[in-house]
């Protein structure tokens, strides 16, 4: 295997883009980010392969402008493992794919045991990959040259994965699932932010009064926008547990914030001014937070048969049905049907159950056509059929 070049300049873009157009078929692409060391998302290296071409290793922010990229391959399937990771990155540089094609999701409708990209390759072709650095800083400059090979087989076997696996879809009559299920993934909507995502503090449940809640939410944002002023992941600034530590040790100086023990973290001292001032912040703050998350007023399953005995009684006879089908199916219950969306329509059932008025439901929930097809009516069957055991139940205990 020769030494793989990081394209990173846009000349060089270009002509790589040129060799891409010239390749036949559907266009592996695959995105290498630095989770857990940047605050962004962003890509520092795209790999892409087309068959009657090669791999070509391309670095987003050192070329800036990726529109060659994006028109040599814009007209074609664009081949990606768990898509819906790197569509956003690829979106911020400039790259839409307009079809693609998911074989992380197409082997998990297949009903595989083992969906990362690795276990994909293996029991498709028979080739074991190394993953040695799937969780490396892909910020680093330059990429040594086995992170470079280790990123250039991420794409180099891709195109013979996807048509297994859409040999496979046609032999389980899946194909027509997969599309609609790789469509929902290229069009789904970016997620809204988050009401208060402070919230997901790890630790934060030990923190008590709300007082101390608006101290570790005032931390939190502290560290928030330093970490995206620096792109630097927050946690590598000051992990989590230091700031809620901050927050039970209750410092009546920043001398004293300086000498908690678990304040930890790169920037726990050389920012001490910023956290002090946070924590003044959160103490003088008007707008005490609530000691529960407002949440989306559904709650727990645990909860329902004292809350909602009759929507206790829907889920209970529909949760094992779902099942038996996804079994039936092949594929896991969460890619038939969301535990999230069955929730959802047993909670708020539609006034006359009927497998058009549940469809109607859980399309406006997300469903795709082929999961509406597959589970309405006998979710709708259920539902009904708790509501006449409910009935004959209080018939014979009168």
């Amino acid at each position: 295997m020769g030494e793989y070049q990081v394209i990173a300049d846009r000349d060089a873009a270009a002509a790589a883009a040129a060799r891409l157009a010239e390749g036949t078929g559907p266009v592996a692409v695959d995105v290498e980010r630095a989770s857990g060391f940047r605050y962004s998302q962003r890509a520092y290296l795209i790999q892409v392969y087309r068959r009657g071409s090669e791999v070509f290793l391309f670095d987003p922010p050192a070329i800036g402008d990726l529109s060659a990229l994006q028109a040599a391959i814009g007209d074609a399937e664009w081949v990606l493992h768990a898509a819906s990771q790197d569509l956003p990155s690829l979106r911020e540089a400039g790259l839409e794919p307009p079809v693609i094609f998911d074989t992380e999701l197409a082997a998990r409708l297949l009903g595989h045991e083992r969906v990362g990209l690795g276990a994909v390759v293996e029991d498709t072709l028979g080739i074991t990959l190394a993953k040695a650095h799937s969780a490396a800083d892909w910020s680093t400059r330059p990429l040594p040259q086995n992170w470079l090979e280790y990123a250039a087989l991420d794409v180099l076997h891709l195109i013979d994965v996807r048509d297994a696996l859409a040999a496979e879809l046609q032999d389980q009559g899946k194909a027509a699932f997969a599309e609609e299920e790789f469509e929902a993934v290229r069009t789904r909507a970016p997620k809204p932010p988050r009401e208060e995502p402070w919230r997901r503090l790890s630790g934060l449940h030990t923190v008590r009064g709300r007082r101390a809640l608006a101290i570790a939410r005032a931390l939190w944002t502290a560290r928030e926008e330093y970490a995206r002023e620096e792109d630097v992941s927050p946690g590598r600034l000051v992990p989590d547990r230091s700031l809620v530590a901050a927050v039970a040790a209750n410092p009546e100086t920043k001398q004293d914030l300086a000498r908690v023990k678990d304040f930890t973290g790169r920037a726990s001292r050389s920012q001490l001014d910023r956290w002090w001032a946070a924590i003044e912040a959160g103490r003088a703050d008007p707008a005490l937070p609530t000691e529960r998350g407002s949440g989306d007023g559904m709650p727990p399953p645990r909860a329902w048969a004292d809350r909602n005995p009759a929507a206790d009684a829907r889920l209970k006879a529909a949760r094992p049905i779902v099942e038996a089908l996804a079994e039936e199916l092949r594929m896991p219950t969460e890619n038939l049907l969301t535990p999230d969306m069955l929730r959802r329509v047993a909670w708020n059932p539609p006034g006359e159950v009927t497998a058009a008025s549940v469809g109607a439901a859980l399309s406006a929930l997300g469903a795709r056509p082929w999961q509406v097809a597959q589970t309405a009516q006998p979710i709708a069957t259920a539902f009904v059929d708790s509501v006449h055991e409910a009935e004959s139940a209080a018939d014979a205990a009168s």
